[in-house]
């Protein structure tokens, strides 16, 4: 299994514990299609420790999201381990992990997928109204960390592309996850937008000791990571 190792992150919201956040270790996943089996994750191996940023390159069908997803508990693998921590994610079906992946996992996609008729501070409170988790100040905090204090009350048709991604950043972090999975987070946005995201998700990694997997096929757009792979006939290669 490919280790990752980088110095202890100063954590904001915590102790930096350099633990083992998320651990898969041949991983496979196929589709069925008219002509047969499609393999599309082969043997994937892949282990991130609290702060550390990596990034999974490849085109488009390269399997990236579907390996997010396998990541996330979303869909199920057809073979191999996954553990967020402690937890065994491969030994429970999708529906069971819901209320564990809350705890766990924090999901940031290309679409921010923000509440139209609420204000940003609603829309990062989201998750602890779901799940009866509601922390004064917290959004707020949050908003300030993504750089958005002074726009707590705007409505997402009021707020730029990168702005309403900052605040799905925010309302990712909301229930203190260990784990951010960021599914292509900057792939509708300008290339100045594209940059502030990606920074802000690696500033905030090393700040609150979460680990981050993001998947994007912008190799340009990578740096300062702790480890780059590309998803390559089915398993990671290290680039």
């Amino acid at each position: 299994m490919t280790r990752i190792s980088t110095a202890a992150p100063d954590d904001s919201d915590g102790d930096a514990v350099r633990t083992t956040v998320l651990a898969c270790h041949r991983l496979r996943r196929a589709f069925a299609t008219p002509a047969g089996p499609l393999e599309v994750l082969t043997g994937v191996d892949l282990e991130v420790r609290a702060g550390e940023v990596v990034a999974v390159l490849g085109p488009s069908g390269s399997g990236k999201t579907t390996l997010l997803h396998l990541l996330a508990g979303l869909d199920r693998a057809d073979g191999g381990q996954i553990h967020w921590g402690e937890l065994a994610v491969h030994d429970h079906l999708p529906r069971e992990l819901a209320r564990q992946r809350a705890a766990h996992v924090g999901l940031v996609f290309q679409d921010p997928h923000l509440i139209r008729e609420l204000d940003a501070r609603a829309n990062v409170e989201l998750p602890g109204r779901i799940h009866g988790r509601i922390e004064p100040g917290r959004a707020s905090e949050l908003l300030s960390a993504v750089g958005l204090e002074g726009r707590s009350a705007a409505r997402p048709a009021t707020l730029s592309g990168g702005e309403r991604q900052r605040v799905a950043v925010a309302r990712a972090l909301y229930l203190r996850p260990p784990l951010v999975l960021a599914d292509e987070p900057t792939g509708s946005l300008d290339r100045a937008s594209a940059r502030t995201v990606f920074e802000l998700l690696v500033r905030l990694a090393r700040e609150r000791a979460m680990a981050v997997v993001l998947v994007t096929h912008d190799e340009g757009l990578v740096r300062d990571v702790d480890a780059r792979y590309r998803l390559d006939r089915g398993t990671l290669q290290p680039v």
